[in-house]
């Protein structure tokens, strides 16, 4: 680390640099300068130490040097904290510079479809520009006879600018798009960064500042769950231990302590314990500073890869990486970059599940649309050639060569054209739009998505897994009930009442066992509720002690938190605290408090009534929970234990033996804290139930306390069949006798169990882990997870959608989540689950409208181009229908606001085909009446309108109504078919709503505007003739027959149509394949799974070819023939069919022996098992 950071100081941003020079001016103010510093940073353990005391002395000199205190922190002299940022530097990593517009222009160019056409587009301009000799062109056929006046004739580079133009229009179009996109990111970013603040001392206060304010010389206090802004040297800490994980890569815990190893380094985490340290390095000089300046030299480089790769996921990784407030290496390019690789095949975040759908459709679709472009031009061809040179009997002349050239250029064009019309690159578009919009939108309700797929995939939530406190609950703890002094009290004790002995006790045990930054501030308005800040638990037994008329504040004062002589911090393992204080005479007093069935486990006294302690036995702790204990969690309480224990001076307690010190204790009190269920959580858990969402609440408080709540949540109700087990239980039930997780086993307790009480962190991760690999169920689990602390990471990590508490929730929790609530309420995830449901159905929307449009599109142009030897729509008119039905609708349809009603229906789950079949119904249904109409007026429409026909019309022949209308009729349905494809579940009113969405208003009657100007003055270019108000009204009543048409389909119930199939399912669990295959063979295979029988037929041919060959091969090689057969095996065993169908299994063998390859020896080793793997293979 040490040659990459010193290396780094090249890389500096010029600012920086210019700064270098004060740095010298500055040495005498500050006696460190940054490279020291740097330096220093550079260090570990002992090292760091000797370091310290060679330059420093100790850590107080070094805050000597850099002018602090370590009690007070800095002033709040703002000319100091600037020059601090002048010297050191400033904590914030300087964003990585946006793409420019042209950037995106030049990215938008490298579409393949569009390259072909501008290709396409160049050539047919460089030939319209060649005559043939004058005399001769009779000799060319019957090539220029519609050119009768000279302007015509010389009109023929029109059509080659009219696709350059409109190629130009569509990556303008798509250029804006992704900048409003990076745009919108970047401001979610600076939101988020805005929000991260941390606590620093300044003037002997503790406050909170943003991260970037943070300078060199601050004294910050760190605590359990804080993700660390800043490199500093601990300067007091309480069992610190730390992840440093996203630097080193090392797993365990790192123990920090000042003596031994005070290095704390930015973008770490705290896992626990709590202290102060020394800020020493702030943003480009600290630790992550320095590698994110080495990455900033590959950052193009990485960028353009990742922009490819993926659409958005990976672009906002991208941009998370610089997020001003040091996002931990994580988020960074480059920080876990090779673990992105290993994990390529889990079924995690790389692909959410409408992604996946999308994926498949997508390539379906194109491959469809290649074939079918591919078999027009090669109709065109043959057509022309035969005709010209077979039927007319005429020479190829070397001056007609250019001629006959942009023919096949003509058919070229017609060909390309079909191929952008059938290939949905909408679909990318209006996923981003969908996604882009709601993310905007969710802002409003309170959530903050981080991981943009995360919000269409908590549409398809079927569980959810919550935390209880703060989320369940308001998160404001109070006591309520107290048991001390051998007296039961239902509501909080008059002082008089109990012993004064006892209270002395009390206070202190609270007062000085709890983190210090835990209290009670005067409520902001008058007459409201005094502010807990800090840990909620803590704050409810400060405020236990104020109204018991006493005050924490002098216990605090006399013993500073420097004063504590050891602190084992709170964690999910032990579930307690304690700390221990150096009393005047030299002895220890350890105080100490947790959940109450652990601690009573460890009292071996209690305190009566006169404040003097007597036994307490296993017999009396068994009544006692019964009696209190007991009663008090069914009225929903939270039970804590607080108690204490004396210790000699000599021989002085060994510290690390945390199990013998924290024995033997005394009672001092039980008490019962009521955390009241959020007012809005049991209607927003009943809304969930409709919808099909199970909740499971997973907390860390006992059985009955959980079991009250649920029942007062909704979450169980008298008479359900359900499970309410603790981890205990819940771990017994799951292992085998190894201890080992077994699949079958949670399958058995998942489906019932609703409520998992006293569950480590592990426990949750098991139970999330458990339900998403789960296949009892048909419909696989889409699982969302709420969690807070620190400890939630993994299960936040593993959901499909982890949701962190922005208010409670740690650092490393928001770190590992997709989604925050910045408002920790249950409520807010009702709106996510709303919001994603409103995008799957926004992207069924416009897939419905889209197809309908392929479809018809793509058969027009190839059975218009089969019989009249030219595409009915032209290219340029075909690339305006691609506008319309790509960008705009898009647009129209992506932005549909949510309803209520998407919680009226089921999820549609992972396995849920993306075009159900009411939609297979609409989109086939609208695509016959298109199909019908446009075919009448191509074959008929001559006579209908009185009107010269247009077919067979000669290269460069002028525009005719003819074809005009067509186009027009055509554009006109698309219009209203918009209108029919708000609704996907076959309801009736599709004009429910539509004012409601100003966008898809204006949208429609714009494209009609645009579509009048193209008809009316778009000559030439656009292939079009002005038509008058009679061919008008016939085109747009055809159009409102959409309309009527719709309902006429509506009213078929779907069920008598057997014969539609749904399309656009997601990758089976089966399929996601642990073999190392290449991505793109994957997806071809599961693509080729959904095509029908006919292109199995096809595929089986080549496939047959393909694996004779390598079968061949392989034996040329003599290499294992076994791996080959058994590789290709796993990857076509997952095609259907492999059973019905049964051919000789000596095909393949006598194939490869036919060869008389090298190798043939190898014949004989093969048994029947392996000839039955390739005869599978041969089947296919």
């Amino acid at each position: 680390m040490g040659d990459l950071a010193n290396s780094s100081v090249d890389f500096k941003p010029q600012k920086q640099g210019s700064v270098g020079g004060m740095e010298v001016n500055h040495a005498g103010d500050f006696g460190a300068t940054l490279e020291d510093l740097r330096d220093l940073m550079e260090l570990r353990g002992a090292e760091a130490i000797h370091k310290i005391q060679e330059n420093y002395i100790d850590t107080e000199g070094l805050c000597q040097r850099l002018k602090t205190s370590p009690a007070d922190g800095l002033s709040d002299n703002p000319s100091d904290l600037e020059k601090r940022g002048q010297v050191f530097g400033q904590n914030f990593i300087p964003p990585k510079k946006a793409k420019s517009f042209l950037e995106l222009v030049w990215e938008a160019l490298q579409d393949v479809t569009l390259i072909i056409l501008e290709i396409a587009a160049i050539i047919s301009l460089a030939l319209s520009f060649y005559q043939p000799p004058g005399g001769d062109s009779e000799a060319c056929g019957n090539v220029a006879t519609g050119a009768e006046d000279e302007g015509e004739a010389e009109a023929g580079w029109i059509e080659g600018a009219a696709i350059l133009l409109s190629v130009v229009c569509v990556v303008l179009v798509t250029a804006f798009n992704d900048w409003s996109k990076e745009k919108q990111f970047r401001g979610l970013q600076s939101r988020i960064e805005q929000e991260q603040r941390f606590a620093v001392v300044r003037n002997g206060t503790v406050i909170q500042i943003p991260v970037a304010e943070m300078v060199v010389g601050d004294v910050a206090q760190v605590k359990y769950g804080d993700l660390l802004p800043a490199d500093g040297i601990l300067i007091q800490g309480n069992d610190l231990k730390i992840d440093e994980s996203s630097l080193t890569g090392e797993s365990d815990h790192v123990k920090k302590s000042v003596d031994k190893d005070p290095m704390l380094l930015s973008g770490t985490h705290v896992m626990e314990g709590s202290g102060k340290m020394l800020v020493t390095a702030v943003g480009i000089n600290s630790q992550t500073g320095i590698i994110f300046t080495l990455l900033g030299v590959g950052e193009g480089e990485e960028e353009k890869k990742d922009k490819k790769g993926c659409g958005y996921p990976y672009s906002k990784k991208q941009d998370e990486a610089v997020a001003m407030e040091m996002q931990p290496l994580k988020s960074a390019e480059g920080g876990e970059v090779e673990g992105e690789k290993k994990k390529g095949n889990v079924p995690k975040k790389e692909k959410s599940v409408l992604q996946g759908k999308l994926t498949k459709l997508a390539v379906q679709i194109g491959k469809a649309g290649l074939v079918m472009s591919a078999i027009t031009v090669i109709i065109l061809v043959m057509y022309f050639v035969i005709e010209t040179f077979v039927v007319q009997g005429r020479e190829w002349l070397t001056e007609c060569t250019p001629v006959y050239v942009q023919y096949f250029v003509k058919f070229f064009i017609i060909g390309v054209t079909v191929l952008v019309v059938a290939v949905p690159e909408g679909l990318p578009l209006a996923v981003t739009i969908s996604l882009a919009y709601s993310v905007k939108k969710m802002m409003k309700d309170n959530n903050l998505v981080r991981h943009l797929d995360a919000c269409e995939t908590m549409g398809n939530a079927t569980a959810i897994c919550s935390d209880k406190t703060g989320t369940l609950t308001t998160n404001r703890m109070t006591v309520v009930q107290a048991y001390m002094g051998d007296q039961h009290f239902h509501k909080v004790p008059h002082p008089d009442q109990i012993n004064p002995k006892v209270l002395d006790t009390l206070t202190n045990a609270v007062s000085v066992n709890s983190a210090y930054t835990s209290k009670i501030m005067p409520p902001d308005k008058e007459g409201g509720l005094p502010k807990q800040v800090g840990n909620k638990t803590e704050c409810a037994l400060l405020g236990f002690i104020l109204d018991l008329k006493r005050d924490y504040g002098p216990v605090r004062e006399q013993i500073p938190e420097e004063k504590l002589y050891k602190v084992y911090t709170f964690n999910s393992v032990r579930k307690s605290m304690s700390t221990v204080v150096q009393l005047p005479d030299g002895s220890f007093r350890l105080y100490s408090k947790g959940a109450s069935e652990i601690l009573l486990k460890k009292c071996t006294s209690i305190m009566a009534g006169g404040g003097e302690p007597r036994g307490f036995r296993p017999r009396d702790r068994d009544e006692m929970v019964k009696k209190v204990i007991e009663p008090m969690a069914c009225d929903g309480l939270r039970t804590i234990c607080v108690a204490y224990k004396d210790l000699p001076a000599s021989p002085e307690p060994d510290w690390e033996d945390e199990v013998g010190i924290v024995s033997d204790l005394i009672c001092i009190t039980v008490v019962g804290i009521e955390d009241p269920v959020r007012p809005e959580v049991p209607d927003a858990i009943k809304k969930c139930q409709r919808a099909g969402i199970t909740v499971r609440m997973v907390t860390g408080d006992n059985i009955n306390t959980a079991r009250a709540i649920a029942a007062k949540c909704g979450i169980i109700q008298p008479g359900d069949d359900f499970l309410c087990i603790d981890g205990k239980e819940f771990n017994r039930r799951i292992r085998n006798e190894k201890g080992e997780v077994e699949q079958e086993r949670i399958d058995k307790v998942w489906p019932k169990l609703r409520v998992l009480a006293r569950s480590s962190p592990t426990d949750k991760h098991t139970l999330v882990k458990g339900i998403i690999d789960s296949t009892v169920l048909e419909q696989r689990q889409v699982v969302a997870v709420t969690g807070d602390g620190t400890n939630d990471g993994p299960a936040l990590k593993k959901a499909d959608v982890g949701f962190a508490m922005g208010i409670a929730g740690t650092d490393v929790a928001k770190e590992a989540s997709d989604i925050i609530l910045t408002d920790d309420n249950f409520s807010s995830i009702v709106k996510a689950v709303m919001w994603g449901r409103n995008v799957y159905d926004s992207i069924s929307k416009f897939l419905q409208f889209q197809l309908t449009v392929n479809v018809v599109a793509v058969i027009v142009a190839f059975t218009g181009a089969c019989i009249t030897q030219d595409s009915p729509l032209k290219a340029v008119q075909m690339l305006w229908v691609n506008l319309i039905m790509d960008t705009f609708a898009s647009l129209a349809l992506a932005t549909e606001p949510p309803t209520e009603s998407l919680l009226l229906r089921k999820p549609y789950g992972r396995n849920n085909p993306l075009i159900s079949r009411t939609m297979m119904k609409n989109i086939l249904g609208h695509a016959i009446y298109q199909l019908t109409i446009i075919f009448t007026l191509l074959f008929a429409g001559e006579k209908i309108f009185n009107i010269d026909s247009g077919r067979n019309a000669p290269l460069h022949s002028p525009p005719s109504e003819h074809y005009t209308i067509i186009f027009n009729t055509f554009v006109l349905m698309q219009l209203f078919n918009e209108i029919n494809a708000r609704k996907i579940h076959g309801e009736r009113n599709v004009f429910d709503g539509i004012f409601h969405n100003p966008i898809f208003c204006s949208i429609v009657l714009g494209t009609f505007l645009m579509q009048f100007v193209i008809v009316q003055f778009g000559g030439k270019p656009f292939s079009c003739t002005p038509l008058n108000v009679e061919q008008w009204l016939w085109c747009l009543l055809v159009g409102v027959g959409e309309l009527l048409w719709g309902q006429l389909i509506t009213t078929v119930p779907t069920s008598r149509l057997p014969c539609l199939k749904e399309a656009g399912h997601a990758l089976g669990k089966e399929e996601m394949i642990d073999d190392d295959m290449a991505d793109d063979e994957q997806e071809i295979d599961h693509a080729e799974r959904e095509l029908r029988r006919g292109q199995i037929l096809w595929f089986r041919g080549l496939n047959r070819i393909q694996t004779q060959m390598e079968v061949v091969s392989t034996f040329k090689r003599s290499g294992s023939f076994q791996g080959a057969a058994r590789r290709r095996s796993s990857v076509l065993s997952q095609l259907h069919d492999v059973t019905n169908i049964s051919t000789p299994t000596h095909v393949v063998l006598s194939t490869a022996n036919a060869t008389g390859a090298p190798g043939s020896e190898f014949l004989p080793s093969i048994n029947g098992t392996q000839q039955k793997t390739v005869h599978l293979q041969s089947l296919k």
